[in-house]
């Protein structure tokens, strides 16, 4: 993805979602006279990040709390990088305006986030074992979380909020888990995380028990059918 964002070293960068900074870390070591602003919504990410990259690069970087589409910046950065974070704002169309807003004239935005039939197949058991008996009663008020927006439907979107140049594309990156073990404690804490989150303990035991054993039966076992969606736009000049 980095290698997406042409730079000549001196530009403002947003990262918009910047998790624990790891990714930010390598966006850094590509601006030796320029800056860094890492947002995110999470108030313990961002102490992470800090941490982590302030004393590595004093004075080039800063952090800010905010929501993805309404960025406290407008007409200023260079360039907008984001990874795996657009799937979880629900309105996309907001999203786009607001990061059309924060770019300066001739801005670019390189952005990869969840998209179109991205896991799918866990997604379609959790389904399954939310609507039976014993389970259906905790999502009454259930709402998915997430957004995974199809390359099409985002290229009109971002068209739509003022970006040219627009490129979307999706790319299939499965990955394996190892074993049962690192399966169920993946999923649990990072995939369903939202569809346990209702659910008293010995129901969240079942919920993955059944996971697990449906995933052991794929081929490859405990295959994550990974999807990435890529977007690239400019702000025109």
């Amino acid at each position: 993805m980095l290698a997406r964002l042409p730079l000549d070293g001196s530009e403002l960068v947003l990262d918009v979602g910047c998790g624990t900074g790891r990714l930010t870390e390598k966006l850094l070591e590509r601006l030796p006279r320029g800056r860094v602003v890492a947002l995110d919504l999470s108030e313990n990410m961002l102490d992470t990040a800090r941490a982590y990259l302030s004393p590595r690069f004093p004075g080039q970087v800063a952090f800010a709390r905010a929501e993805a589409t309404a960025l406290p910046i407008a007409g200023r950065a260079s360039a907008i990088f984001s990874t795996a974070t657009f799937h979880w704002v629900l309105d996309h169309p907001a999203l786009f305006r607001s990061l059309h807003t924060a770019l300066a004239p001739g801005g670019r935005l390189v952005a990869q986030c969840g998209g179109g039939p991205n896991i799918k197949r866990v997604h379609d058991r959790c389904a399954a074992i939310m609507a039976s008996t014993g389970f259906a009663g905790y999502y009454s008020r259930w709402r998915e979380p997430w957004n995974f927006a199809d390359p099409e439907t985002t290229a009109q979107r971002l068209r739509d909020a003022g970006f040219v140049d627009v490129k979307t594309s999706l790319e299939a990156t499965p990955v394996v888990q190892p074993h049962a073990h690192t399966y169920r404690e993946f999923v649990s804490n990072v995939i369903c995380r939202h569809h346990l989150a209702p659910l008293p303990d010995d129901l969240r035991t079942r919920f993955m028990d059944t996971l697990v054993e449906q995933a052991a039966q794929d081929a490859p076992a405990f295959e994550l059918d990974y999807w990435r969606l890529n977007l690239d736009g400019r702000k025109a000049e």
